[in-house]
């Protein structure tokens, strides 16, 4: 189960780097777009996420559910945001920063509470 978990924590590490390398990649571009590897980005997040608290209800160890649902509230704000805004040519400032910086909060989140 230990090789299932970590697994699972990669891929979810990897999801959100992907999201953050995404925006990152767009700093200096004069049109921001919604790049597909951050819609594959956040439902890997997603996934995953899910995936590692199913695993760790299913062991003893405790789970922070005021965190977790912190936290997805958090994703499925980027999530709906990238849907959203995927298939336009371009998007604003206000929303490419929404993006990066609620994907930087969920790891702000997830590593100082």
């Amino acid at each position: 189960m230990e090789l299932v978990r970590n697994l699972a924590l990669v891929l979810h590490l990897l999801g959100m780097a992907v999201i953050v390398g995404a925006w990152v990649a767009q700093a200096k571009a004069p049109t921001k777009t919604i790049d597909t590897g951050m819609l594959h980005g956040a439902l890997t997040v997603l996934v995953t996420g899910l995936a590692l608290v199913g695993i760790a209800e299913a062991g003893d160890g405790d789970v922070n559910h005021i965190k977790i649902g912190v936290k997805l509230v958090v994703l499925l704000a980027v999530t709906a945001l990238i849907v959203v805004n995927r298939k336009k040519d371009a998007i604003s400032t206000t929303v490419w920063g929404a993006v990066g910086g609620l994907t930087v909060l969920n790891v702000v989140l997830a590593v100082f509470w």
